[in-house]
């Protein structure tokens, strides 16, 4: 095996140099840094990490607890996010999926203490309030896409599910839409709730009455086994007299059943009937035709920020814990036109 003192023999510093620029420590200048790296490549060193970690007291790991991410498309890029910002900053990650499964999470987390992992970020598949399962197990924690329900001492950071909505709904009233309707996502979701809020909200704000909105409920029952109403309320809601100008689903895969509803009862997007969705699941957004408009939710960030939140964490800050909220941006295709 090749040992540290081989790769500083090769580059010409001492064995303290090349600790250093493992380490990813100051006082190393740029050339030296790099005949060190060149020395590591060379040779094909492989740091011992168990002996850094008798040596340290950090591992330079973080672990990810997570439902359904892993599993889950769009919302891997939460993962992407941290990894990302891992390769960046020299950290390594573990990730290990519970499948909702309570007794499985607790098992994780002691596997995790079991490894000296430095923190952990606790990721779930859809934006909602839980508990981590930690047991008496205590490691440094930010939850990603969730909030604690009662664990104050944990930092989070979320989507601006009620900020995205309210663009939307901005969107189209800017437009010259008057008459709206909304198809609601499953009620046991937060995000749902915080969506349709905002939609009443902004639409109220702007002047318009309950009577100009048309809300139905889309969805309902346990995630992942949901009883599906799309394609009949938005049928019905498309054959009223007065139907509306203007449809805002609650995501974007229900606007698929919107889509087909419209087309089957004759009408053209965005010609008789402007529609937009929510999550910028591209898979559908970009597949549509006309594409569609929708507010993307930042998973990619959510990940990279939440990891340097914990990083900052682990590192002692003094800063209270707090739920920070990511910005849903909208973005604007061809599923919308002006009146």
């Amino acid at each position: 095996m090749v040992s540290i003192v081989s790769v500083a023999k090769v580059a010409g510093v001492s064995n303290k140099t090349v600790s250093r620029v493992i380490n990813g420590e100051p006082y190393v200048t740029e050339e030296t840094r790099e005949r060190v790296e060149k020395a590591i490549r060379d040779l094909g060193y492989v740091p011992n990490m168990a002996a850094r970690l008798i040596r340290s007291s950090r591992s330079n790991t973080f672990g990810i607890i997570t439902d359904y991410v892993s599993t889950t498309p769009y919302s891997v890029d939460i993962v992407r996010g941290v990894q990302d910002w891992a390769n960046a900053n020299g950290k390594t990650i573990l990730m290990a999926n519970t499948g909702g499964a309570s007794e499985r999470e607790a098992e994780i987390w002691k596997m995790f203490q079991s490894h000296r992992i430095d923190g952990v970020l606790y990721v779930t598949m859809f934006h909602r309030i839980v508990d981590p399962e930690t047991g008496d197990v205590s490691i440094p924690t930010v939850m990603i896409n969730c909030t604690p329900q009662t664990n104050e001492l944990l930092p989070s950071i979320v989507p601006d599910d009620y900020q995205g909505a309210q663009d939307l709904t901005r969107y189209l009233l800017d437009r010259g839409h008057r008459k709206i309707g909304y198809i609601r996502l499953n009620p046991i979701l937060l995000g749902a709730q915080l969506r349709l809020d905002a939609f009443r909200k902004t639409a109220g704000d702007f002047g318009l009455a309950e009577s100009d909105l048309s809300i139905r409920l889309g969805m309902e029952g346990p995630v992942g086994a949901e009883k599906n109403y799309v394609y009949a309320v938005a049928t019905e809601m498309l054959q009223q007299k007065d139907r509306p100008t203007a449809i805002m689903s609650g995501n974007d895969e229900m606007t698929i059943q919107i889509y087909i509803a419209a087309m089957a009862l004759g009408l053209r997007i965005p010609e008789d009937v402007s529609i937009v969705g929510f999550d910028d699941f591209r898979t559908v957004s970009l597949a549509l035709k006309p594409q569609l408009t929708t507010a993307a939710l930042p998973y990619y960030d959510l990940g990279r920020e939440g990891a340097e939140l914990l990083n900052s964490v682990v590192a002692g800050s003094k800063a209270p814990p707090s739920s920070r909220v990511v910005p849903c941006k909208l973005v604007e295709r061809t599923s919308v036109c002006s009146l």
